[in-house]
């Protein structure tokens, strides 16, 4: 597995190996003893999440979920092609309010680990994108929350593309407004 560091410490990008031949290919797309042998230690995962945009421009988020019910997020992206963002939060880290963006694909196979902490969202930039996602907690909706996607000055890749929102993510709150219950040294 290959692991790369991001600019934001404890946010990292996997890519497992593929073994392909003229019929396809074959990867482990988890697998905790390799992670581990590789000197990444992840939290349990309890849930995988899987789902579909089908337009090119969806936005999903900045999406969190607080304590005690504070999750992780191992992404990636089944089919299509995805711009995933990670925004710290935690008071009391070095990068509060940084982000990191990458593009994860059917193609490249990367994954982004998203640790409890950071609000997470994506765009799509293929039509009929799957994202699929593990998750260190349940869903817990008394701690469900959002921040809005175009208030923590990332750089989406928007030329030629009309953003599709819910009107949930609309309505967040911004960064700006936003309370974090998200501390560097306690999660």
């Amino acid at each position: 597995m290959l692991i790369e560091r991001t600019t934001i410490e404890d946010v990292v990008i996997i890519t497992p190996p593929r073994f392909g031949d003229h019929r396809g290919f074959f990867s482990e797309s988890w697998n905790k003893k390799k992670l581990e042998d590789a000197g990444l230690f992840l939290p349990e995962f309890v849930q995988d999440n899987h789902s579909l945009s089908s337009e090119v421009g969806t936005v999903r988020g900045l999406h969190f979920q607080s304590p005690p019910h504070a999750q992780g997020k191992l992404v990636r992206c089944g089919k299509g092609r995805i711009f995933d963002v990670a925004v710290d939060v935690r008071e009391g880290s070095d990068t509060y309010g940084k982000w990191v963006g990458e593009e994860l694909s059917f193609n490249n196979g990367k994954q982004l680990w998203i640790p409890a902490g950071f609000l997470h969202g994506f765009m799509t930039l293929e039509p009929d994108s799957e994202i699929i996602y593990k998750c260190t907690d349940h869903y817990a909706p008394e701690c469900d929350g959002a921040v809005k996607w175009d208030s923590c000055g990332i750089d989406w890749p928007l030329e030629g593309i009309t953003p599709a929102i819910s009107e949930k993510d609309e309505k967040a709150q911004t960064l700006a407004e936003f309370v974090t219950p998200f501390t560097k040294d306690k999660l």
